[in-house]
């Protein structure tokens, strides 16, 4: 690894013309690498089975609905006053988290941010 000496960023290794070229991609430094300097390339492929790629969807998942809490709110889509709801944080720890409300009558999904 090498980093940048002008930012500090890591520095991405390169052939251009055939020689090795070390490349900042933060603020453009380049520097051509030592003839002796040796990159070894990790990677890493993940392989997924066809059953982690599927996905079903049942009448069991409708259970999810039922363990939900509801609330007093109208849908703006339809004017039901009642809804499920969840928060999920979805913006930096330091802001609001945001609260995801689904309509009991239509399905609709939306969202409110404090």
């Amino acid at each position: 690894m090498k980093f940048c000496p002008k930012c500090g960023s890591l520095m991405i290794a390169r052939r251009e013309n055939g020689k090795l070229v070390y490349i900042c991609p933060r603020c453009g430094y380049r520097e051509e690498a030592q003839q002796n300097t040796a990159i070894k390339i990790l990677s890493t492929t993940i392989k997924h089975s066809e059953k982690e790629r599927m996905v079903v969807i049942t009448e069991e998942m409708k259970l999810e609905e039922k363990l939900l809490p509801k609330v007093k709110i109208q849908c703006p889509r339809c004017g039901n006053d009642e809804a499920y709801y969840w928060v999920v944080q979805t913006r930096r720890a330091d802001e609001p988290p945001t609260r995801f409300y689904k309509c009991t009558r239509c399905g609709y999904v939306w969202r409110e941010y404090d």
